[in-house]
């Protein structure tokens, strides 16, 4: 069923392109498209694929939770991906205690991340494992991945962003021609 929050999320990339910047609670949009049942799990996964196809070079614990992340994510259905649940949760654990690091901050605690493609994987596997009627999980979850930090605009969505977003517009063009076609 086709929605109009893709086009809306090429308006932010328009004002990416236009003013240099946008600001990331323009991603609230996708709630709308979240209402959906199984888009919000297909997302996530989804989001948790791209982030452990980035790795970059790692060693140790991390490169071991990057290919334990890839087998169990490993050749989805992209509308109705099942995952098992038992091996989610655990690696969902593994993830958690590899950056369970705080630092008191005279605000509060502040986690400590040491590997932010990880972090997603995480939250991803959270939201699959307990949230999936959750649609502002899913809004932080693209709030996190698409954010981008720079000192001109400070932490939103900008130049890198604008890519992130793209990549979720032909994810949500393509979950939503395959729900044409299955129904």
């Amino acid at each position: 069923m086709r929605t109009s929050v893709p086009e809306q999320l090429l308006k932010i990339i328009d004002e990416i392109d236009e003013h240099g910047q946008a600001n990331l609670t323009r991603l609230t949009v996708l709630k709308k498209w979240f209402a959906r049942p199984t888009r919000l799990s297909a997302f996530a996964l989804w989001v948790a694929g791209r982030a452990v196809s980035r790795r970059g070079k790692t060693s140790g614990a991390a490169a071991t939770l990057f290919l334990e992340a890839r087998t169990l994510l490993a050749g989805l259905d992209p509308i109705t991906p099942q995952l098992d649940r038992q091996a989610a949760g655990r690696l969902h654990d593994h993830l958690r205690d590899y950056q369970n690091e705080y630092k008191n901050q005279k605000w509060g605690p502040v986690r400590i991340v040491h590997n932010r493609n990880l972090l997603l994987v995480e939250e991803a596997l959270s939201i699959y494992l307990w949230h999936v009627q959750s649609p502002s999980h899913g809004y932080r979850l693209a709030a996190d991945y698409c954010r981008h930090y720079d000192p001109r605009y400070g932490e939103s969505l900008n130049g890198p962003s604008r890519t992130k977003i793209a990549e979720i517009v032909r994810f949500m063009f393509s979950v939503e021609a395959l729900e044409d076609e299955r129904t």
